[in-house]
């Protein structure tokens, strides 16, 4: 018999000798011991070892006792030993859980029942003493092999919020009244690299997939920043990957806000003035088909640029920039007031004092 028990007293009575064993952790395997439970009668005494593991099958959790057997047998030594099991008083089991600043609920994922009848009874209990208790939102992360909960969780109430490659995460509003938990992030942000040598070249490259009608485009390297990447350090980063040319930040010469673009999203787009540390070009063969210094005359005049209002106007900033007409915008890093951990970053405009500023 192989069954998985939840955090209980359990008893077993084996001949009329009644065995305690102390109740449990949550997912905790219980195991008698060979000297757990002894019964001397006429000068024979009989030692037992009863092992209790989980089944697939049959798994049991103090959210589920009506699963406990009420009777079994084993076999001990060529003999028939009668056990007995009594479930104990029904309680509810909360799923492991802490409050967060705004009074709301984030259910620890990593503590979560293997067990999808487990968790669907911990999970009404939890949402019903977390209403007593007043709570407002509640956070579920389920973790892409706990995918057999999701359809467990709607069914509670719970909607989707946002998924990952490893994760999917669900939230449930409480109180009554319009749901006042934050949105999915709403904008994905892209950079481009302005890169401009000393033969008033700039560095270009075409894609190996895009669209047909942007096939044979030369176009300046451009990619998303990554999670906690600042803007400057994602633009060098996508020139260094596609063109194998190193470069430093200069300063943020132009943006663009466009909506509803992938997936309905809205984008940030950020021109960044590079100055080149290398000639040398190597390109990324996976992403990009070609790349190459192009004379700045010969790349404005494309036509695909020339025709794109907005994407002209971005690169009639640029070539002002290299002009001195102004100076555009500069990266200043602010480090945290209270344990200098962490950063951010803001862009300020800088006057054109002078023709001959340079960016900070």
């Amino acid at each position: 018999m192989e069954k998985v028990l939840f955090g209980s007293k359990l008893e077993v009575v084996f001949l009329g000798t009644t065995c305690s064993k102390p109740g449990i952790g949550q997912r905790s395997r219980l195991r008698f011991s060979r000297q757990a439970c002894s019964h001397r009668e006429i000068g024979f005494q009989m030692k037992i070892s009863y092992s209790i593991s989980r089944s697939s099958s049959e798994d049991i959790d103090s959210t589920a006792p009506e699963k406990f057997l009420k009777s079994d047998s084993s076999i001990i030594n060529g003999s028939k030993v009668a056990a007995c099991m009594w479930p104990p008083p029904r309680g509810n089991y909360v799923l492991h859980a802490y409050e967060d600043e705004y009074g709301g609920i984030i259910i620890e994922s990593e503590r979560l029942p293997w067990n999808a009848n487990a968790f669907a009874s911990a999970l009404r209990a939890s949402l019903s003493q977390w209403k007593v208790e007043g709570k407002k939102g509640v956070w579920l992360k389920l973790p892409l092999d706990r995918s057999e909960f999701v359809p467990i969780a709607v069914k509670e109430g719970f909607k989707y919020h946002h998924a990952e490659q490893k994760y999917v995460m669900l939230t449930y509003w409480i109180p009554e009244g319009p749901c006042l938990l934050p949105a999915n992030a709403s904008h994905q942000v892209g950079v481009g690299g302005f890169v401009m040598n000393d033969k008033n070249e700039v560095l270009v490259v075409q894609e190996k997939y895009c669209a047909s009608t942007f096939a044979g485009l030369w176009k300046l390297p451009t990619g998303f920043i990554l999670e906690s990447e600042e803007i400057f350090s994602g633009a060098v980063r996508e020139v260094r990957e596609e063109t194998g040319i190193d470069t430093e930040f200069v300063e943020v010469i132009a943006f663009r806000h466009a909506h509803h673009v992938a997936f309905g999203k809205s984008d940030l787009f950020f021109i960044c003035m590079l100055r080149p540390l290398s000639s040398q070009i190597k390109i990324d063969e996976l992403e990009i088909q070609a790349a190459k210094w192009m004379p700045l005359s010969e790349f404005v005049e494309q036509p695909s640029i020339q025709g794109d209002n907005m994407f002209k106007k971005i690169i009639d900033i640029c070539v002002a920039r290299l002009g001195k007409r102004y100076c555009g915008l500069a990266a200043h890093q602010v480090i945290s007031k209270f344990d200098g951990s962490s950063s951010s970053l803001y862009y300020n405009v800088v006057e054109p004092q002078d023709f001959n500023c340079q960016g900070t």
